[in-house]
């Protein structure tokens, strides 16, 4: 695909720099622009007619998706939840790069190569302590920008209490553009919360903040909904009167839903499903949830995660390496096909969190 891309990106562009009309001949074949079955366009192919150069930010910089490889879409390289929200998370360093940084190049062995951390502001975000891990272990990491509203909005700051949707999220392009606090970091992706029960009027304005600040950066919103069905259509519901399409929007922790018909139906709406709670007790109930997603041939939209935990408040690993070591060899032992875990684990995060410009 990487070598197809380039060929398909050359070629056009020659032609436009000569001033000559181009046409791609292989709209929904071996070398599809379009996959028919799915619904949906072949991005990279898409992409590299359109002349659109699609990045992902890590804590080191942009990356080509293409390069993103295996990927684990919801870990916490290390949060403090529980403790007092600070701006910035305060750690004892030593004592975390000698518990995480082996952890991690343990997990780069076994053919992880990025991870998307979801320790957002005022929970423990520190995207220089990532960085620095980032270049002891080789993984892109990717931090991200928005307000954590679960935990009854203990993890809110004061200053989105009486501000405007616009006023917030002016806060969060500004880290887009210019970095995070003094350092040249970028986040990656929007994360946000739903408390249970109905949506408060805050969970609404935050996730609002998030589409305004998506509409100006491309950054995906990776939102914490767990099973709150009036979370969902809350969201759906704003999303549709911004006019922006399900795929920018992740469902975190849709696994924690006990109503597989209707993670389908969002799915075949085009939002990205995050099942982010395994556990080696809990493969065989992910199984049957993926079988499910494979009959609707809609494993196209899902992503697979543990929500583990390098560095929790100082405390042990929670682990993040079942999916690897317990979930991957049952799909495998179930007839999945080595493409459809490929589709899982590697194609799905760099289309799901590709940054393509402004809308």
């Amino acid at each position: 695909m990487a070598s197809r891309v380039r060929w398909t990106n050359f070629v056009a562009r020659e032609a436009e720099a000569r001033n000559w009309s181009w046409s791609y001949w292989q709209f929904d074949s071996d070398f599809i622009a379009y996959d028919i079955d799915k619904e949906e366009w072949a991005a990279p192919i898409k992409n590299a007619l359109l002349g659109i150069k699609p990045e992902i930010f890590t804590v080191k910089g942009p990356v080509n998706p293409e390069d993103l490889g295996g990927s684990l879409t919801h870990e916490h390289i290390m949060s403090n939840f529980g403790a007092v929200p600070l701006e910035a998370g305060q750690y004892d360093e030593r004592a975390l790069f000698r518990q995480v940084i082996p952890y991690l190049r343990k997990l780069k062995s076994m053919g992880v190569n990025s991870i998307f951390d979801c320790t957002s502001a005022y929970f423990g975000r520190q995207p220089e302590i990532l960085k620095t891990i980032a270049d002891s272990t080789g993984l892109n990491i990717i931090t991200n920008t928005g307000y954590y509203g679960a935990a009854n909005d203990k993890y809110v700051p004061e200053f989105a209490i009486d501000a405007s949707a616009v006023q917030i999220a002016e806060a969060w392009i500004s880290e887009f553009e210019n970095g995070i606090g003094d350092s040249a970091i970028k986040p990656g992706f929007i994360k946000l919360a739903f408390d249970d029960g109905a949506p408060s009027e805050l969970d609404v304005k935050l996730f609002e903040a998030g589409v305004i600040t998506h509409l100006e950066t491309d950054m995906t919103l990776a939102v914490h909904t767990g099973n709150n069905k009036e979370a969902v259509e809350e969201q759906l519901r704003i999303l549709n009167k911004y006019n922006v399409s399900l795929d920018n929007w992740v469902w975190v922790h849709a696994s924690q839903l006990n109503d597989v018909e209707y993670l389908l139906k969002t799915a075949s709406g085009g939002a990205w499903i995050s099942l982010d709670g395994v556990k080696e007790s809990n493969v065989q109930e992910y199984i049957e949830i993926l079988k499910r997603f494979q009959a609707e041939k809609l494993l196209h939209r899902v992503l697979l995660s543990h929500d583990g935990n390098g560095f929790p408040g100082g405390g042990k690993i929670r682990p993040f390496t079942s999916v690897l070591e317990h979930l991957i060899p049952a799909m495998r032992d179930s007839g999945f096909t080595s493409q459809e875990v490929g589709q899982i684990i590697i194609h799905n995060p760099k289309r799901a969190f590709e940054i393509k410009g402004k809308k």
